[in-house]
């Protein structure tokens, strides 16, 4: 306790190494030389190479209880790896449990340790606690388990001891064993509850890239349109955020939430569409996207939320670059107030919306200006970048004027998580870093309590969140600290000794800078913005356009395009683009050169609306090139409202008179209502012909001379269709009587021959005489009988003849 680091989360000045060294160093001189004299000369080699690799890789995968207590026993297993070309034989795993440490600064030191050390670390513990390992062959691995009850290990007083597991062994044709590998951790001791706890506030960060472009589908549902859907492999089980909420429900976090997280995954639970090359194909993730939304909001129910601006603007960069151009504050400010309205719509929750994150926590008077602007009381620093000359660690909170607070997050803690840690080995280590700081940051000052803050990275991975929550875990029930949340944590009384000068602008760290947007990238901004504005005033709809536009242009300052300057500049041109695509629906049909004869006529121009969505308050300007030669209402410019409605086009006319010939370039530009121009303008020439009176008359009566000759022309040629209609009907009813008188006389020809045939039959029956020789004596029915002469004629007209 009496050593602490002057900077905490530190390792010491390379002043202080030197002496710690060289102090060490005439220590053990005297000592070392009588050892030498009695090796071998490979010994002596061997010694003179001390701190070099010793050949063996000596990996710690798991240890448990991470924490022990009395009673518990300690069990680590791992793997050993002979990374030489030499058989090793005989070979010893130890474990090697240090002296207690005295301050977070020493735990820094030895973690920086690497490779073999002669002398460094403590002896091993040996007995029974040891695995042999006759021969491991070169390139070979063994795995090995060591298991020592805690009340073996040489603990005394609570605190953190170093735990080391070595490999020692023979190599080649050498008598001697000697270390040939070990790896250092950290052993926590606190065998009873810490009377003064550190209030502990572990900020849960739920951040992704930007995913969802301005673009939506051409529907009346305006389907979003996705850049890519990355997202879903993050939201699906084993994805790094589906790890982070189903890891983050059980623990004593504060959730850190960028709205535009919420609004990408809700809108990927509806119909959604993702840009495949030049085309867009339908997505297919909803299920993923709404069982992610539906356990969110069961693991945030009961914790603190806080909501960051939307998209998580760059702050440093804003500051640094963006703050001059117009328009970026307030856009920051939009970004602010949509965040409340986003958390509560999706996750039924009201969150904090009182604080800022500036990227790793560095954070300079500019900075803290603009965090500040858009309404946030609390900016969330770190240890690093608001430095503290005090031997121990303050508590986060601190005032630094203007009603703002710093939360300076410890920087240690906060950084304990980074890195790989897919393997076993990384992650142990990461965890075991992290339980001796936070144990060694509470008995720095065991009578005091204090709060500390930890902010890990923005993004962790799917193997840092689960150490993370391993590393919780295992600050259970009588352990060194309790949970406290962010808001409550910002609210704690402040050290007194703490600093609370904001840092300056040159101390801001220069890796951060080279990342940053730059104005050209925030000028690109303001020409989106600007051409928004100008298509927002003509729409009769603007919410179905405004929105995307509005929460694409805060994707674009995110703080998730940092290191990625090609990608950021790419999405900021493909938004520009789609938007100036949609002004151009609204557009001026090109037209023809047309001639103008006579002293006034209309000219049209039509306008054309290509929206799904009726357009108003724009106005058509036509104005002449030369209006001594042609001007329109008797002035050289017109103006007339338009109002179109989505799918339609409409034709404007204007009144022109012409005063001399000759052609005229006229020119159309439709504008907004307040004077200002919208898409480009379209000129086409008026050819114009003036006519003088008498050239007038005589045209007009040459014209009633052609009309006049043609109703003449009509006349006659009606009248002889006329006559020859009356010829062709007469003779066809003379044809049709012939035919017809004909057809009787042939009949009555018929019946006359059948007649006669008739009278003949009956005068020869009638002929054959009486016995007595007269004829038949007549009967009263009988007709009168013909007693003319037989007649070979025809009959005439209506003549009876008997038979």
């Amino acid at each position: 306790m009496a050593e602490a680091a002057a900077i905490q989360g530190t390792t010491p000045s390379p002043a202080r190494r030197w002496l710690r060294r060289t102090a060490s160093l005439a220590v053990a001189a005297p000592l070392l030389a009588g050892l030498l004299q009695g090796l071998p000369a490979p010994a002596a080699q061997a010694a003179e190479s001390a701190g070099g690799n010793g050949g063996v890789d000596v990996s710690v995968d798991t240890l448990a209880p991470k924490a022990p207590v009395e009673g518990d026993t300690l069990t680590i297993t791992g793997t050993v790896t002979n990374e030489t070309k030499q058989s090793v034989s005989n070979a010893t795993v130890d474990l090697r449990v240090g002296p207690r440490m005295t301050s977070r600064s020493e735990i820094d030191e030895v973690a920086d340790r690497d490779g073999v050390r002669y002398g460094s670390d403590p002896a091993p513990l040996g007995g029974p606690y040891t695995v042999k390992i006759p021969t491991l062959g070169a390139g070979l691995s063994r795995e090995f388990t060591l298991s020592v009850p805690v009340s073996k290990l040489g603990l005394d007083d609570a605190g953190v001891y170093q735990l080391g597991v070595s490999l020692s062994g023979q190599t080649g044709g050498q008598s001697y064993e000697r270390l040939l590998g070990i790896e250092r951790t950290f052993l926590p001791y606190q065998p009873d509850e810490a009377e003064k706890k550190t209030k502990l506030t572990y900020l849960w960060p739920l951040i992704s890239t930007s995913h969802v472009s301005a673009e939506t589908g051409p529907n009346l549902q305006q389907t979003p349109v996705f850049e890519n859907d990355d997202l879903a492999a993050e939201l699906a089980p084993g994805g790094r955020l589906n790890e982070m909420v189903t890891l983050g429900k059980d623990l004593p976090v504060t959730w850190v939430i960028d709205p535009d997280l919420l609004a990408s995954v809700a809108a990927m639970a509806e119909p959604y569409r993702v840009k495949s090359g030049a085309t867009e194909v339908p997505g297919r993730n909803q299920a993923i996207a709404e069982n992610w939304l539906d356990a969110l909001e069961k693991a945030v129910q009961g914790h603190k939320v806080v909501a960051l601006p939307f998209a998580d603007p760059d702050l440093a960069s804003l500051a640094h670059h963006g703050k001059e151009v117009p328009g970026s504050l307030s856009h920051l400010q939009q970004a602010t107030a949509l965040a409340s309205t986003t958390v509560e719509t999706i996750l039924h929750v009201k969150p904090s919306t009182d604080f800022a994150w500036p990227v790793d926590g560095a954070v300079d008077a500019s900075i803290m200006a603009v965090a500040t602007s858009a309404g946030a009381h609390n900016v969330i620093a770190r240890s690093d970048s608001f430095r503290d000359d005090l031997s121990y660690t303050p508590t986060a909170a601190r005032p630094v004027g203007g009603g703002t607070t710093a939360v300076v997050s410890d920087a240690g803690l906060s950084k304990a998580f980074q890195g790989d840690l897919i393997r076993a080995e990384n992650s142990t280590l990461s965890i075991q870093s992290f339980l001796a700081q936070s144990l060694a940051t509470t008995l720095e000052l065991p009578e005091k309590q204090r709060s500390v803050v930890v902010a890990p990275q923005r993004m962790p991975t799917a193997a840092q969140a689960q150490s993370m929550a391993t590393a919780l875990q295992a600050l259970g029930a009588k352990r060194w600290t309790e949970p406290e949340d962010l808001p409550a944590a910002s609210a704690e009384t402040p050290d007194p000794d703490a600093s609370t000068r904001i840092p300056s602008s040159h101390a801001y760290p220069k890796k951060l800078r080279a990342q940053e947007l730059d104005t050209k990238a925030f000028l690109k901004m303001k020409e989106t913005r600007d051409e928004l504005d100008d298509f927002r005033v003509i729409l009769t709809a603007p919410d179905r356009v405004v929105p995307p536009f509005t929460n694409a242009i805060s994707r674009e300052m995110s703080t998730s395009w940092r290191g990625e300057a090609p990608s950021a500049a790419l999405y900021r041109e493909e938004v520009l683009r789609y938007l100036r695509s949609l002004t151009e629906e609204v557009q001026l049909i090109k037209k023809s050169d047309l001639t103008l004869s006579g002293r006034s006529a209309t000219i049209p121009v039509t306008v054309q609306n290509r929206l799904l969505q009726g357009v108003d308050h724009l106005v058509l300007r036509l104005q002449s090139g030369n209006k001594n030669r042609i001007k329109l209402d008797g002035e050289g410019t017109a103006e007339q409202p338009v109002k179109i409605n989505g799918g339609h086009s409409q034709s404007v006319k204007f009144n022109a008179s012409a005063n001399a010939n000759g052609p005229v370039t006229m020119t159309a530009q439709l504008y907004t209502e307040d004077g200002t121009p919208y898409g480009a303008p379209m000129t086409f020439t008026v050819k114009v012909s003036e006519i003088t009176p008498t050239v007038m008359l005589v045209i007009a009566g040459g014209v009633l001379l052609l009309v006049l000759a043609g109703i003449r022309m009509y006349s006659q040629r009606k009248r002889a269709a006329a006559r020859n209609a009356e010829a062709e009907a007469a003779a066809e009813a003379t044809e049709e009587d012939a035919d017809e008188t004909s057809h009787d006389a042939e009949a009555e020809s018929a019946k006359a021959a059948e007649a006669a045939e008739d009278a003949g039959e009956t005068a020869d029956e009638g002929a054959e005489p009486e016995p007595d020789g007269s004829p038949e004596t007549a009967q009263p029915s009988d007709p009168t009988p013909n007693t003319g002469p037989e007649s070979g004629d025809p009959s005439g007209t209506g003549e009876k003849v008997d038979r």
